[in-house]
């Protein structure tokens, strides 16, 4: 507005500046509305841009090129990463000479002063200076022809001929062969035509990419016993650690289900993460169940919960990167997480159960009424609310490490040994027919599983693969 243009709304007498004053008003209330909404929203946008691994359930994988990396250490100390100077040094153990397969003995030409030594003068003066060189022989596939031979009947005159065995006529490639091409596939990450393409290369083997794929069926067909035997292993174990993720069929979206024991693995393929199939999964079993707050296992009692502390501490993360109120109510979560930890680090050292209860009830009656007052309802609190409400009404369902042996306070077995299953999804870009799903879920439960028990995938494929061709059962990974 000019000057002008407000001398003369003045002139104009007392209700003709009233008008204009409200008018003003008005607009300056519409927008200090839309201001506040527009700062709501950029805070939003901004809380979902800083939104990384450290304070979110998202994959490392996910952080961008911008996100900083995590702190190395507490207190870093400016030191370069590996040994130091002056670090006594660990070189490779020589093998004793029962293990050695070949030795090849040197003698000296001539001595430092231009003496040459001539052969009787080669005898050992003491103990020889031993090198060991570990090498790959030339190995190549061995080729075993079957040949079913004809014999002509002398009563009837016709041609007999005889029958191969079922387990060599079943394929055109023998039980180790076909075990080593899907521990490849599986444990190692190799695609199909890169697999042929290694087995020409290393073998010298005749191998396509399709046949590639029907041998990990044939090995997943093997598996169908040991995997529901599996299965029934980890519903009835005493406790367990659950995990979800992504996996594609055909391009659509799908789920990755994982159970796990200390000893045990089993993977299941299925449309979402709803809750109606992590019934399915659990089925009629009592164990005590650790996962993180996902909705999907809300419909198990919280005395048969343990929900992930490392969860929880990236969730309090981001809330202490807030503002006010929600601040605080991170800080005071981190400062939780970091005694809890301590607390359970002190059990493994000591194994002291006793003390570990006592922390804990300390813990839970003082802590308890903090995540209260966060959790009603002000203003102050409305960024903050929903997790302290979400964490008092599954308040036992934190502390369940504290009384059951074989519970841990956090879910980190499930997602390391998701880890694999994960990359693996990343480079195969999932599955192409719900036949492949079964086949995926079957392999990667048996190569999990060995991996815990410290059992060989290939021997144990082997041996499977093997039982299977001849009609016998698989060898029992529960």
């Amino acid at each position: 507005m000019e000057r002008a243009e407000a001398e003369a709304i003045y002139d104009a007498g007392r209700e003709a500046v009233v008008e204009v004053l409200l008018r003003m008003d008005a607009q300056i209330q519409r927008l200090e509305e839309r201001v506040a909404r527009q700062d709501e929203r950029i805070g939003e946008l901004e809380r979902r841009l800083n939104r990384s691994s450290r304070n979110s359930s998202a994959p490392p994988s996910s952080d961008g090129p911008g996100k900083r990396p995590p702190p190395r250490g507490k207190d870093p100390s400016g030191r370069k990463q590996g040994a130091q100077d002056g670090h006594e040094g660990h070189g490779r153990e020589l093998l004793p000479a029962s293990a050695v397969d070949e030795v090849i003995e040197y003698w000296p030409e001539r001595c430092g002063c231009g003496h040459v030594f001539v052969p009787g003068e080669l005898v050992s003066a003491g103990e020889p200076k031993r090198h060991q060189v570990e090498e790959l022989p030339v190995i190549s596939t061995v080729v075993i022809e079957h040949r079913a031979q004809r014999v002509r009947c002398p009563g009837c005159g016709e041609c007999a001929r005889a029958l191969l065995p079922a387990d060599v006529a079943r394929s055109a490639f023998g039980p180790r062969f076909e075990a080593a091409v899907a521990a490849l596939s599986v444990r190692n990450r190799v695609s199909r035509r890169d697999a042929a393409e290694l087995l020409e290369e290393l073998f010298g083997a005749r191998i396509c990419s399709g046949t590639v794929d029907a041998i990990l069926a044939r090995a997943a067909n093997a598996l169908e016993d040991p995997y529901e035997e599996l299965l029934a292993c980890v519903r009835g174990s005493d406790s367990l650690n659950m995990d979800e993720t992504g996996w594609r069929l055909k391009g659509a979206q799908r789920a990755l289900w994982g159970m796990f024991t200390a000893r045990h693995a089993v993977f299941h393929l299925a449309a979402n993460r709803h809750e109606d199939h992590a019934k399915e999964l659990l089925a009629a079993t009592q164990a005590i169940v650790t996962s993180d707050r996902w909705w999907a296992y809300s419909h198990l009692p919280l005395a048969r919960r343990q929900l992930c502390w490392s969860h929880l501490r990236r969730d309090f993360k981001a809330h202490a990167e807030g503002l006010a109120a929600e601040k605080e109510f991170g800080e005071a979560g981190l400062a939780l997480c970091e005694r809890v930890f301590w607390a359970w680090e002190v059990f493994l050292h000591t194994g002291e159960r006793r003390e570990l209860k006592r922390t804990i009830r300390q813990l839970r009656r003082e802590y308890k009424p903090i995540i209260r007052s966060y959790a009603a309802k002000r203003a102050r609190n409305r960024r903050c609310r929903r997790m302290a409400s979400n964490l008092l009404k599954a308040w036992p369902a934190l502390w369940t490490f504290a009384n059951q042996e074989g519970v841990q306070p956090t879910n980190n077995h499930a997602e390391r040994s998701l880890r694999g299953a994960v990359i693996h999804r990343k480079l195969s870009l999932g599955s192409q027919s719900e036949e492949g799903e079964t086949r995926i879920a079957q392999l990667l439960s048996a190569s999990i599983t060995c991996r815990l028990q410290r059992r060989s995938l290939f021997a144990y494929l082997t041996d499977a693969i093997a039982a299977h061709a001849r009609g016998q059962p698989a060898p029992s990974l529960a």
